[in-house]
């Protein structure tokens, strides 16, 4: 498929038709497994819009394990959502990305040659590395210049990924990630370290051949605008409701600290209730007290 879409495009690419049909037969993909993401996009607002109620049942079955899994998966039949509704839809397209990646990094496909990998885009072949691309004409040369604009579209793609995430992850709250509303053993670090792997793509594309970074390339590229229009609005709002939190927390702290001052009636200049009451008891016992006193 993908040589007879190079040989569609050659009277417009010429040389770089393959790398071109490369990229071209990525977006495709992509776009055909879209309504995959879209499900999986569902279920991350589903989940993320029921995160208060498990917050509220993990705290009211704390101490009973059993009665909050079985509250739990009430809480799920009830809104129509499945535990891994956000997880499935993500991992149905892994067959065909690891698909791609072996069809665009092998040399040989089916025990023949791979035909692809014999095209070059510009000075660079496709089944050359970048570090083939130093060892002839340096970082500037020729096919190193190639390199130099994968780096710098990957670069840009995973600032922008990098500087979503952390407004994202800003913005969810807490979410427990096991289906019985526990978070997972080391989840926490793994979230700090969630933004930093979009540069991750930086050190693949340096590494494997040219064809497969031109799919790493278009995929992480629709990869990052896709998740901006799906994610967009469940993010806006969640930012809104953040928003209102801290506002609220702002006024009551603001009253709390205002009500702090003078109470009425408190300790002040002049005798308070308590002074002279002494003398207000004494003047009625009697002849005893005074012949008391004098003794």
């Amino acid at each position: 498929m993908v040589t007879g879409l190079a040989d569609l495009l050659q009277p417009l690419f010429h040389a770089g038709a393959a790398a071109a049909a490369i990229v071209l037969f990525t977006a495709c993909v992509r776009l055909a497994v879209h309504p995959l993401s879209r499900a999986s996009a569902r279920g991350q607002k589903a989940r993320t819009k029921i995160a208060p109620q498990i917050a509220e049942l993990r705290k009211k079955h704390a101490k009973n394990p059993e009665r909050l899994q079985k509250a739990l998966m009430e809480l799920h039949a009830k809104e129509k959502i499945s535990p891994l509704s956000g997880c499935l839809p993500s991992l149905l397209q892994m067959p065909a990305f690891f698909l791609m990646y072996h069809l665009f990094s092998n040399r040989t496909i089916g025990g023949g040659q791979n035909e692809l990998l014999g095209h070059s885009l510009f000075a660079a072949p496709l089944g050359g590395r970048w570090t083939d691309a130093l060892a002839h004409g340096g970082m500037f040369g020729a096919a190193g210049l190639v390199y130099v604009a994968l780096f710098a579209i990957v670069a840009g793609v995973a600032t922008f990924t990098f500087r979503r995430t952390r407004i994202q992850m800003a913005a969810m709250p807490a979410m427990p990630a096991g289906p019985d509303g526990q978070q997972l053993p080391g989840m926490g670090a793994m979230t700090k370290m969630m933004p930093l792997l979009s540069f991750a793509t930086l050190f693949t594309v340096g590494v494997v051949p040219l064809a497969a970074a031109l799919y790493v390339v278009t995929s992480t590229t629709w990869t990052a605008v896709e998740r901006y229009f799906l994610y967009r609005d469940m993010y806006r709002d969640m930012a809104a409701a953040k928003a209102e939190r801290a506002e609220a927390g702002s006024a009551k702290a603001g009253s709390a600290k205002a009500g702090r001052g003078p109470v009425a009636g408190g300790p002040g200049p002049g005798p308070g209730p308590g002074r002279g009451r002494g003398r207000r008891a004494g003047q009625g016992r009697g002849p005893g007290y005074e012949q008391g006193l004098a003794e």
